[in-house]
């Protein structure tokens, strides 16, 4: 039997062989790019009431993504409705346009122990292409049918605090959470978009007082509005009323790393109160038919 090994031996030659130093670099290069770009729509966001609710459109779009992810997406590709990576959509039985360029989001990776012993996880860069950039054909969903009591029922599912309805709040407020009763007042009479705005706002005060042992109502005040926001965006509750032309001087003159952790907290609050509204909507479609009457 003849022996092709020696074919092998000049395929690639030596000055071409993997430099394993020169890969790490490329990659850490690659990754601290997409850290600064994250950085610089950050604070371009923070400090433009506009770009902040641009911000907060595509989050409520891409609710499941981490800030850094939607600030990525915000600034490189900001229509984007659903994306995925090259192995995604030719799963999905798609493939990318001619000349179209993904773009970068980052994805967890291995983990690691600090020098202190703590337990980190290092990110790499993933590109995407958001649908429009493909062959695949942009379904329209059909609308939830969801009616409006439904939809109150899912938002007060599981809260984290009691929910007391009352006769009227002092300076006519819709709804409220008294920290020190732990209990949301909201007031009766109120049609069911309003409900849901102010409800959602005293929700997301309940949920970050809940994680917040120095919890100080106007200190929280922004994050739970921002908070509102994104819930009826989601759930396609009017947002007409919201204004973001003017940002707290305290969240447009904070350093980066509290600036992030406000984006956080709001980010994770929304999540939090959206996976309890979508267990009740998805047990509520489980029922049997004779059960809704």
């Amino acid at each position: 039997m003849n022996n092709y090994d020696d074919i092998f031996d000049t395929a690639v030659p030596d000055e071409q062989s993997f430099d394993k130093d020169a890969w790490a670099e490329r990659k850490q290069a690659e990754r601290q790019a997409v850290y600064d770009l994250a950085d610089a729509t950050a604070a371009d966001v923070c400090a433009d009431g506009a770009k902040f609710q641009a911000y907060l459109d595509t989050q409520a779009r891409f609710d499941r993504y981490s800030v850094t992810n939607v600030l990525l997406i915000m600034a490189q590709m900001p229509t984007a409705t659903q994306i995925k990576d090259f192995d995604g959509w030719k799963a999905a039985g798609a493939s990318i346009k001619r000349q179209q360029k993904g773009f970068s989001i980052l994805e967890p990776g291995n983990e690691y122990r600090r020098e202190d012993g703590t337990i980190g996880t290092s990110y790499n860069v993933k590109k995407v292409f958001d649908i429009s950039q493909t062959t695949a054909r942009v379904k329209i969903q059909p609308a939830v049918s969801t009616d409006e009591r439904t939809l109150l029922k899912a938002l007060i599912y599981h809260p984290p605090v009691p929910i007391q309805t009352v006769d009227e709040l002092l300076g006519d407020a819709g709804a409220l959470y008294d920290h020190e009763q732990q209990v949301i007042f909201v007031r009766r009479g109120m049609g069911a978009e309003d409900i849901f705005r102010s409800v959602s706002m005293e929700l997301a005060h309940a949920e970050i007082a809940a994680t917040d042992g120095s919890y100080i109502r106007d200190d929280n005040a922004f994050s739970a509005y921002c908070v509102s926001y994104l819930l009826c965006k989601k759930y396609g509750v009017d947002v007409g009323g919201y204004d973001f032309s003017t940002l707290p001087y305290f969240f447009r003159e904070g350093d980066t790393q509290f600036q992030r952790a406000v984006l956080t907290e709001i980010r994770d609050t929304a999540a939090n109160i959206s996976a309890r509204m979508s267990r009740a909507l998805e047990t509520r479609s489980q029922q049997p038919k004779e059960q809704e009457r």
